[in-house]
């Protein structure tokens, strides 16, 4: 049993509600979400409108030109289903064209958008509104223009000299050519326009017609790789979610090309400690969880990849044996050094290996979540990459492309190699946990490489700790880049940042309040009592609504 803490814990407080919740990363996209409930919609319609709202007013963080995950729990079917529209690279896309530069920045950078065709394959299953209804909001923040938030105004502000590469540039600046201030009104026309495309021609325009042909003109006019085969042999693809039990609770995330295992990986190792071993914000847990955190980062590197071409062992690295096997390599007093967040040849002589799991086999992203009085929940992270993705929108589509090439490796050997149409090992991954078949809660975060360690931070402070999800989000995190380096938000106590350092980690301090460590949404669902709890992340310009 773990020793929780005896105080109220968040800023502000959990949002409720009876009929309904949406937690997303911009109050404006919730309230977008939300319209669609409120009108009669059901969870997977809200999640349509809340993904294209954000679009909009986080245009930044995903969009048409991006790509993402979802958990799509059925209350009707009792059926959780994950779908898979994290892109694809382009046929011809070898690492011979690449350099760290290149797939970071530039028309090389984007996979094939998948978002569009995870939005639409949603809907096009379980969503009861027609699409003009879903995409309205999206328009009119578009067309007519939302509030440009302090965070809104701070990215674009940033991103201005990259972008400047590309005329889209313009896309982001005012009237007088300059990135928007705080409380101005911005605008996106002619994303308004592509989204009324969508709307006429749905998953056909993007794909295969008139939305397609203006997004790989774009791309090949400024020497992109996108074909109009690379766009139409395209499509989202549901798949079965990958699982595990801990401490009685059933916990989903998407499996490969996903990273989830890593967050499993991690759970399970925790689990193998209880009592004293797990207290709030206690030095020794503190360090238990990072050392866990290092092991599993460790071999979703060596293994993680695009399974249609690499051999991942998930049931092994999900394992209850392989979790007891690897707990022993814990030190108690001393930190691990860990090689990195990516495949590296050479790696330092005191970095942790991966271990064996066969034996046991059997930047800038967002993340919202929506539930229904049905009991329908679905959980979706989008990511374009890094802010503004690649840095250009293609044509006058107003549709930023995404820079997931970044997230694959350009070394010799690496599972995530870069190679023709293969899928990114995806840092991306949500999570629906569930007890005794019952929905418990919905959790998930940006965040890059480090969403796969601050995830089981936060479900444990609600499955261990008892929080509710606004003081389990709240909570201080930490994250373990490389080596002994240890990032710890400043919120940490000191004391307990010193004895971090006296068991050998290399304590970095991070602001009170720090976006290096995610931004993330929640939503817990007491189905007994019809209640339904949102979180969101003050980290960001998170925001929860019931009713």
């Amino acid at each position: 049993m773990a020793i929780s803490p005896v105080y109220p814990l968040s800023n502000r407080p959990v949002a409720m509600g009876v009929n309904g919740m949406v937690a997303a990363a911009h109050p404006l996209a919730s309230q977008a979400g939300l319209r669609v409930l409120m009108r009669g919609g059901n969870a997977i319609d809200g999640a349509v409108a809340t993904a294209a709202a954000l679009n909009v007013v986080e245009p930044y963080m995903s969009g048409m030109g991006g790509i993402g995950l979802a958990l799509v729990y059925l209350a009707g079917e009792r059926r959780i289903r994950a779908l898979n529209f994290s892109g694809r690279m382009p046929k011809s896309a070898n690492t011979d064209l690449y350099t760290e530069e290149t797939k970071w920045t530039g028309i090389l950078a984007p996979l094939v958008p998948g978002n569009v065709a995870g939005w639409l394959t949603m809907h096009g299953e379980y969503g009861t509104l027609d699409l003009e209804q879903l995409f309205e909001p999206a328009i009119d923040y578009a067309e007519n223009g939302f509030p440009i938030t302090n965070l809104n105004s701070r990215v674009m502000r940033t991103a201005a000299a990259r972008l400047s590469e590309f005329p889209s540039v313009r896309l982001i600046r005012d009237g007088a050519g300059k990135p928007p201030l705080p409380g101005s009104r911005h605008r996106f026309p002619e994303l308004a326009e592509s989204f009324r495309e969508l709307i006429r021609g749905g998953k056909e325009t993007f794909y295969r017609g008139a939305l397609a042909d203006r997004i790989v003109k774009g791309n090949q006019e400024w020497g992109g790789l996108f074909t109009h085969d690379d766009l139409a042999e395209y499509d989202a693809e549901w798949q079965e979610p990958i699982s595990i039990s801990y401490r009685g609770y059933r916990v989903h995330t998407p499996g490969p090309n996903s990273s989830g295992f890593q967050i499993l990986q991690t759970l399970k190792c925790i689990e193998g400690f209880e009592g004293e071993d797990l207290v709030f914000q206690h030095p020794e847990t503190l360090h238990l969880m990072a050392e866990s955190i290092k092991l599993a980062a460790t071999d979703r590197i060596n293994y993680g990849g695009d399974p249609d071409h690499s051999y991942i062992p998930v049931a092994g690295l999900i394992s209850d044996e392989y979790a007891a096997a690897q707990r022993k390599r814990i030190d108690r007093e001393s930190a691990a050094g860990v090689s990195g967040e990516q495949y590296a040849r050479e790696v330092a002589a005191e970095a942790l290996r991966p271990g064996n799991p066969e034996p046991y086999d059997g930047g800038m992203t967002t993340h919202f979540a929506v539930a229904d009085r049905d009991g329908n929940v679905v959980s979706v992270t989008q990511t374009l990459g890094g802010g503004f993705g690649c840095g250009a929108a293609v044509g006058d589509t107003g549709i930023f492309l995404n820079n997931m090439s970044f997230w694959f490796d350009l070394v010799e050997g690496s599972p995530n190699q870069i190679g023709p149409s293969k899928r990114v090992d995806f840092c991306v991954a949500p999570t629906q946990t569930f007890k005794d078949g019952k929905f418990v809660v919905s959790m998930g975060t940006p965040g890059g490489w480090g969403i796969l360690q601050t995830t089981p931070q936060f479900l444990t402070n609600v499955l261990d700790y008892g929080m509710n999800v606004q003081e389990a989000i709240e909570a201080p995190r930490m994250r373990c880049p490389q080596g002994q380096e240890l990032h710890m938000e400043e919120r940490f106590p000191a004391h307990v940042r010193r004895a971090m350092e006296a068991k050998g980690h290399n304590v970095v301090v991070q602001e009170p309040w720090s976006m290096s460590v995610g931004g993330a949404q929640a939503i817990h669902v007491d189905s007994d009592a019809g209640i339904f709890e949102g979180g969101a992340d003050p980290r960001r310009d998170g925001g929860a609504i019931g009713w």
